[in-house]
């Protein structure tokens, strides 16, 4: 790995000039412990200390979207794999308060999913962890289409860090499960800034230069920026290129209050442990928001030349 790209950890928070300078515009991730210890989410939204009814009295009676994967715990990016169903927040902390109760036996929360219809899909478990639902990307704040929103009033919680105040932020999600899960290995078009609130992530990390050996999805489909890989087993007699995929990746793990710059165009893995609640910022990277696009054949050919 160059050591260019070796990820860093903060114990103070940069300044909006230091981020600018010395994070951001090195397209590395960084780690910023304790980076959102003041916020009130951090103190209120807790699970083991009443967390799930504080959440419940705040927005128990909004609907969210909550996905259900064929292939739970693990969420892949084919959206084939998985779906998008409307459920009453105030059931999935139904279920989340089922699991602790039960000592984090997974086979609670299921009569909450058939209440509305919903069947949990048979598959097998990687870790023998049950099926699940997952709250991912529930939106808390989108400055393009606010109708989407569904949290906002979560908003109070939660503060943006200052050195991204100076940013425009394009949204703030709220990710919640209720048991152990990972995602399916992917980048986004954003750069983000991933904030645990409780619980505990696990992050694994590839610069965009390690797109070839993750064999990302084509470009004309759904899902295309996620990997095809499963990087548990991956078949090397189909993804030879696999084979030296570990040596390029870096693992960082979160712990509540840290927060994790994910620059955009980083391929990464999360593993989730039971109830870990995080926020996420999204924003547009410098480069990408002075594309022009009446360039964009331009850059597209000067790319291909390389």
């Amino acid at each position: 790995m160059d050591s260019s790209l070796q990820i860093r950890s903060f114990e103070q928070l940069p300044s909006v000039m230091e981020f600018d300078s010395l994070i951001e515009s090195s397209d590395v991730p960084a780690v910023f412990k304790g980076c959102v210890n003041d916020w009130k989410a951090f103190s209120k939204w807790n699970p083991s200390t009443g967390g799930l009814d504080y959440l419940l009295e705040r927005v128990g009676s909004c609907v969210v979207e909550a996905m259900l994967s064929k292939s739970a715990p693990v969420f892949y990016g084919d959206l084939r794999s998985h779906e998008r169903v409307p459920l009453p927040f105030s059931d999935f902390i139904g279920i989340c308060k089922q699991r602790l109760h039960n000592g984090g036996d997974g086979s609670s929360g299921s009569f909450e999913l058939e209440k509305h219809g919903i069947a949990e899909p048979e598959s097998e478990s990687i870790d023998g962890a049950p099926q699940q639902i997952y709250l991912a990307q529930v939106p808390i704040m989108h400055t393009e289409n606010e109708d989407k929103v569904q949290l906002e009033t979560l908003r109070e919680d939660i503060h943006t860090p200052l050195f991204l105040e100076e940013k425009v932020v394009a949204s703030v999600n709220l990710w919640m499960n209720s048991a152990q899960a990972r995602s399916s290995t992917h980048y986004d078009p954003h750069h983000n800034l991933l904030c645990l609130v409780c619980g505990c992530k696990q992050v694994l990390l590839w610069p965009s230069s390690a797109s070839p050996m993750l064999y990302p999805m084509p470009l004309y489909g759904e899902a295309s920026n996620h990997s095809l890989l499963s990087l548990e087993n991956p078949d090397l007699s189909v993804y030879p290129r696999a084979k030296c995929l570990m040596e390029y990746s870096q693992k960082v793990i979160l712990h509540a209050g840290d927060a994790l710059f994910i620059p955009e165009g980083w391929f990464h893995q999360v593993d989730s442990d039971d109830l870990t609640i995080a926020v996420n910022f999204w924003w547009q990277s410098n480069i990408m928001s002075s594309m022009s696009e009446h360039m964009d054949a331009y850059y597209l050919r000067r790319i291909l030349k390389r």
